[in-house]
């Protein structure tokens, strides 16, 4: 009856090593988890982010205004009864 309690110890130590010390065990579920709560946090980023885009594009389909001013800053419009000046710095 010794032996078996004895057996049944190194074989629960042996195991033990393998959960705490393999490539599978203990160690690489530690760095998934952490793998996981990075990508968490990325993908909360990316989800604000795409809601902002989504609440530009519904005022720039409902507002024409919007897009006259997005034209503005960002393709350089100019307006039909609006004179265009280039203001150029004078060179040393």
């Amino acid at each position: 009856m010794r032996w078996l309690l004895v057996l049944l110890g190194i074989v629960a130590m042996i195991v033990q090593g393998q959960l705490w010390f393999s490539t599978s065990g203990f160690g690489k579920t530690r760095d998934l988890r952490a793998a996981v709560a990075e990508q968490t946090a990325r993908n909360e980023l990316l989800r604000e982010r795409n809601l902002a885009l989504d609440a530009e594009v519904i005022n720039l389909k409902q507002s024409s205004e919007a897009a006259e001013e997005r034209a503005r800053t960002d393709l350089g419009m100019i307006g039909p009864n609006e004179t265009f000046y280039q203001v150029v710095p004078a060179s040393d």
